[in-house]
């Protein structure tokens, strides 16, 4: 199937472990810490932790048992714990809040700003995340992430898979859903899209959980395109 034939106008990005490695990121990160600090941890694992926190962070407000908090708050709260669990020591706030600041601070995959630029030249592109957007501007200017709009779950005041976040993003842009396709990783994020109406291409990242990954390893679903990388999908949008 052609892109012509689907009529997609705008492609949305979902952003962690799509277009950024966030676990080598944090835990690369973490490493320094520990070299300047003395701190000796299995950052591999703090990694796994602070993230296994996430999408559990966000059920209490995606139930509307809490009001709005974005995802900066939701990450501080969670290092926190996580930081006591592993029995680490930073007694200076300054130094807890610099390290939350690692997802401000984000390393992209190789192929994804060569693969962003070249599907920059027919689409317009965008982000469809659950993190604030001060975190996805700083996030693409560090690095030159070529977007043209950056949107997600905080101008909604909620979280993926909510349904406003998906078909808001759209009228935002003034497009129809099924004019946008959603770019992800992950099955979740790109079924709850489909069934919205949206396009969905789904782009293998085998090793965002590191080497012993078992998730979202293939396409578990009838996605319209399934691609290796940004630059596959890339060559398979005639980009």
């Amino acid at each position: 199937m052609t892109d012509s034939t689907l009529g997609v106008k705008a492609l949305l990005f979902d952003v962690f472990g799509t277009v950024v490695d966030w676990r080598s990121s944090v835990i690369n990160e973490g490493r320094e810490l520990g070299r300047r600090l003395g701190i000796t941890v299995d950052w591999d694992s703090f990694a796994d932790a602070w993230r296994g926190a996430y999408q559990p962070s966000m059920d209490p407000i995606r139930t509307g048992a809490r009001a709005w908090a974005n995802l900066d708050t939701l990450h501080r709260e969670s290092l926190v714990k996580v930081l006591c669990d592993f029995s680490i020591e930073l007694r200076d706030e300054c130094a807890i809040d610099a390290l939350n600041g690692v997802w401000h601070r984000l390393e992209p995959w190789p192929d994804s700003i060569a693969g962003l630029q070249r599907l920059k030249q027919r689409y317009t592109l965008g982000t469809l995340s659950n993190g604030n957007i001060a975190m996805l501007v700083n996030m693409a200017k560090r690095v030159g992430l070529p977007w043209d709009v950056v949107l997600g779950a905080e101008v909604f005041c909620t979280y993926k898979p909510a349904p406003q976040v998906y078909l808001g993003t759209c009228r935002y842009l003034g497009l129809a859903p099924q004019e946008v396709m959603l770019v992800a990783a992950h099955n979740n994020d790109l079924f709850h899209a489909k069934s919205h109406g949206m396009r969905t291409a789904f782009v293998k990242r085998q090793e965002e959980y590191g080497p012993t990954q078992t998730d979202n390893l293939e396409a578990e679903y009838d996605f319209d395109y399934v691609a290796d990388d940004f630059l596959d999908l890339a060559e398979r949008l005639g980009c």
